[in-house]
């Protein structure tokens, strides 16, 4: 009767647990930046249209979408993040155990002899033996084990935010290298181009020499400007290289396997309508990092309610059944037979400083998990905004570029046309070419920060990862 009422006892006890603490609550829909962004309504640039997930998809080019493929299934950055993952999830399943009894399992055997002291009829020696079964049951009366499993589940959504942003990073980054690459090319190309043309010029001056019609000043200030363009072309390829290595590496393979047939973009991608960028509501919901702050924040405050569990008292129900003999052939008789069953109740009372010590910490860790989380989602909006600026001001330094390089040529080429007729002093056909050789550099260049920019825009604004997530 008296274990019938005391298992009573513990069953209402857990039935009536409760979890102390404050309860969480998100602070992600109070954060104030659910407004259109504002520079996305200053340039025709860009739509308030949802960005898509795979976002590299938007440049229409097979090369590009298969190495960013290849990365995010060979890449070792995500591997990484692909294990610690798997272990975040293992420490979520170990946490969720503790709502289960624990069992074990013992078994022993001695010889020993006893001190008449304690026999109190004179020494006693001989074998003992003992199995038995063990199970234990954790009383989750003020909601200790249920804080800790929600802080569990927290982190292992925490460390799934942060594959996450590992995943469109190497996305954003092989899609970076593949620009790269292309807009070397581009360089190159243009560097050749302009070589050329600076060859020619050389001839003619050379040939006006010959005739007595230049100086060898003329000739050596024409030479000059050509060997200058031709310096610059080894420096362009090693970069182009190094941009081949960083692309092979990225998608998992050695230096040596680098991709050659990415060689054969002649200029980086681009993107032939607005950018899709959303508002800032759906950028707090899609960017990994504000996820990842919000899922810390909430396993920081359930360690508040797991530390806060600790200044009241822990309950046990645990139970016994085995057999105890002299001997291994009297193990299982009613003699040997033995069993027991109760709660264990411990309490760190009246000295709680130790509890409540950790409590002050849990707390403080939960402040500073606000204060990340404060800071991450502002950061992400200084990024975007930044981002969407320098993009949108790329595109109009471009524009204005190219509009000087029309300028420019149609110089160089009346500039030359008077020299060879003798209208015009060589200084003149010299100062037109180098300046269209600066600007046609500077467009190539133009074009590469654009795509480094507009790749920098898709990873500020956080898609990619919502394909194929692990």
């Amino acid at each position: 009767m008296m274990t019938r009422n005391l298992l009573l006892a513990v069953s209402a006890l857990a039935l009536s647990a409760c979890t102390v603490g404050p309860a969480y609550v998100s602070p992600t829909p109070a954060a104030p930046s659910q407004a259109p962004f504002l520079e996305a309504g200053k340039s025709p640039a860009f739509t308030g249209e949802q960005p898509p997930g795979e976002w590299w998809s938007l440049f229409g080019d097979p090369t590009l979408d298969a190495l960013v493929e290849q990365a995010l299934v060979a890449n070792t950055d995500l591997r990484v993040a692909a294990a610690n993952l798997a272990q975040a999830r293992a420490v979520l399943r170990e946490s969720r155990a503790g709502r289960l009894p624990t069992t074990g399992i013992n078994a022993s055997g001695a010889y020993a002899r006893q001190p008449g002291s304690q026999t109190g009829i004179g020494p006693v020696e001989g074998e003992s033996y003992d199995v038995g079964l063990d199970v234990g049951y954790q009383v989750d009366l003020f909601g200790r084990v249920e804080s800790a499993i929600r802080a569990s589940r927290a982190d292992a959504d925490a460390v799934q935010a942060a594959f996450d942003l590992t995943r469109i990073s190497v996305a954003a980054e092989t899609t970076r290298a593949y620009t790269d690459v292309c807009s070397f090319n581009r360089q190159v190309a243009v560097a050749e181009e302009t070589l050329r043309i600076q060859e020619r010029t050389f001839d003619l001056t050379r040939r006006l020499f010959e005739g007595g019609r230049a100086t060898r000043l003329e000739t050596g200030q024409a030479g000059a400007l050509l060997e200058q363009t031709r310096a610059a072309i080894p420096a362009l390829t090693a970069q182009r290289t190094a941009a081949l290595y960083r692309l092979a590496v990225l998608t998992g393979k050695p230096p040596a396997e680098a991709p050659q047939q990415v060689l054969a973009c002649q200029a980086p991608p681009e993107l032939g309508r607005p950018v899709p960028v959303g508002d800032g509501a759906s950028l707090l919901a899609r960017r990994p990092d504000i996820r990842r702050a919000e899922r810390q924040l909430a396993a920081a405050a359930a360690r508040v309610n797991v530390a806060t569990a600790d200044l009241y008292p822990s309950i046990r129900l645990g139970g016994s059944i085995g057999s105890t003999a002299g001997s291994i052939s009297d193990l299982g008789s009613n003699d040997g037979f033995r069993f027991s069953i109760g709660p264990l109740i411990s309490w760190n009372f009246p000295n709680m400083e130790v509890a409540r010590s950790r409590l002050k910490q849990a707390e403080a860790g939960a402040d500073a998990a606000l204060a990340t989380f404060d800071g991450t989602w502002l950061s992400a909006l200084e990024e975007t905004e930044s981002a969407l600026a320098r993009y949108a001001g790329e595109l109009d330094r471009l524009a204005a570029l190219r509009r000087a390089a029309r300028e420019a040529g149609d110089a160089a080429r009346i500039a030359r046309l008077r020299y060879e007729s003798g209208r015009e002093a060589f200084q003149v056909v010299l100062d037109a070419e180098r300046s269209l050789a600066q600007i046609q550099a500077s467009i190539a260049q133009s074009e590469q920060q654009r795509a480094t920019y507009l790749v920098a825009l898709f990873l500020a604004l956080g898609g990619g990862w919502q394909q194929d997530a692990a």
